[in-house]
């Protein structure tokens, strides 16, 4: 096998890489980092040069991914545009689809274990991901009376986890859970649920 990190400068990212495909087949904890190194071209040793051991290399492969959701999620957002609503509901098929295209990077970061707290950039880059996220329940949570209006953290933990249960379920080919409706479908009818037991949609919507 060709020495990527070697002969094209790049041995960090290739090991990045090789950990994403590696995480895709068995999981965060069902690989070494030699597999790592032997997927990437090249020797354990040379692993050692960026990073001290299998976390802080899957540690960098979930920073990279919460930087691909950020950009995402803040696109869906769109400063809210054409409406808070609206802008609300694209955040929630945007995290859809970035479990499904990236599937890697999303165990990184959610099933890894690896704590968004290990080290500043990787805590920075998830900070801003979530709290688009937040924004968007904040924003949308204007039109709800003060005396019924959830706190934002709470109202982006309700959908935050009813996306992350469809993905879970229905979206990532879990054993022994399917649906005869597709995971855009269920993610949306759910939202909507929610959404109109607060009053933000009429009943009939």
């Amino acid at each position: 096998m060709a020495k990527q990190g070697y002969h094209h400068g790049n041995l960090r990212e290739a090991l990045v890489k090789s950990c994403l495909t590696l995480i895709e087949a068995k999981g965060p904890t069902g690989f070494s980092l030699s597999e790592a190194a032997r997927e990437a071209g090249v020797t354990p040793a040379a692993v050692y040069r960026h990073f001290a051991g299998r976390e802080d290399l899957i540690a960098e492969a979930a920073h990279q991914g919460y930087d691909i959701f950020g950009d995402l999620m803040e696109h869906a957002y769109d400063g809210g545009q054409p409406s808070a609503l609206t802008a609300f509901l694209k955040t929630g098929r945007a995290y859809l689809a970035f479990a499904n295209k990236f599937p890697g990077h999303y165990v990184a970061m959610f099933e890894s274990g690896i704590s968004i707290q290990r080290n500043p950039a990787l805590n920075a880059s998830a900070t801003r991901a979530l709290g688009v996220i937040e924004k968007a329940a904040a924003d949308l949570s204007q039109h709800i009376p003060a005396d019924r209006r959830p706190p934002p953290q709470m109202f982006s933990a309700h959908i935050w986890a009813l996306s992350h249960g469809v993905v879970e379920l229905f979206s990532r080919g879990s054993p022994g859970t399917k649906s005869p409706f597709p995971p855009e479908d269920l993610l949306e009818t759910g939202i909507g649920i929610y959404l109109r037991g607060l009053g933000l949609l009429p009943p009939d919507c």
